[in-house]
């Protein structure tokens, strides 16, 4: 069987091409986003083909540029999962002089999380604290990660570059970007409402980190 609408076989880069090309076309001006925001938009619908992502995504103002810029200096992305920190390529990191890291399997972090009785996400922001600046904060699983990451801002121990807020789920997910989003206080990216996921928050990193190998 054969289907006319099949392309012929392409680079991954023509791939990624063509589907922002596609994009661009579905979604007519005057967008919702421009610049650097539209970039980041685009690159969430690219990975999840939902066209929805638009709607629900919020930028604090010059988080963008914030981004950007903690990339530029060398910033260390703490995520709260495998899959974000696995959908961030290396050549992209290595390039711009930043690491990625995740503490979810650290030892340490699983003893203290059973000793609090809590989660292991809640904890391994803990562990993040310690960490020395630029951060950037990728959270698109845990609403717990985000919760203890914004209670760690407010005592004066954490204060990131950039917070880029996508949890996905039902328990929280969608009250904890509410309360990030309501604060005012620090750069964020965020998607309202339920949707959201470890691939979306990398495709944010990554759209930054392709605005920040250009500059």
């Amino acid at each position: 069987m054969t289907n006319p609408d099949i392309k012929a076989p392409m680079l991954p880069e023509e791939i990624e091409r063509l589907s922002f090309s596609i994009i661009d076309s579905e979604v007519p001006e005057p967008r919702p986003f421009t610049g650097l925001e539209w970039e980041v938009a685009r690159r969430l619908i690219h990975t999840s083909a939902d066209f929805e992502m638009p709607s629900l995504l919020r930028f604090s103002p010059g988080a963008v540029d914030a981004g950007v810029a903690a990339l530029r200096a060398g910033a260390t992305i703490v995520t709260d999962t495998f899959m974000c920190l696995k959908g961030i390529p290396r050549r992209r990191m290595d390039a711009l002089g930043c690491r990625t890291v995740c503490f979810m399997e650290d030892p340490d972090v699983a003893e203290k999380a059973r000793e609090a009785g809590t989660t292991r996400a809640r904890m391994a922001v803990e562990a993040a604290a310690g960490l020395a600046g630029p951060l950037i904060f990728a959270v698109g699983n845990a609403p717990t990660a985000l919760l203890r990451l914004m209670e760690l801002m407010d005592e004066g121990r954490l204060a990131p570059a950039l917070v880029v807020g996508m949890p996905v789920g039902f328990v929280n997910a969608a009250e904890s970007k509410d309360m990030l989003i309501a604060r005012g206080d620090a750069p964020y990216v965020a998607l309202a409402g339920r949707k959201g996921g470890s691939a979306l928050a990398a495709a944010c990193v990554n759209a930054l980190a392709e605005a920040a190998l250009r500059r």
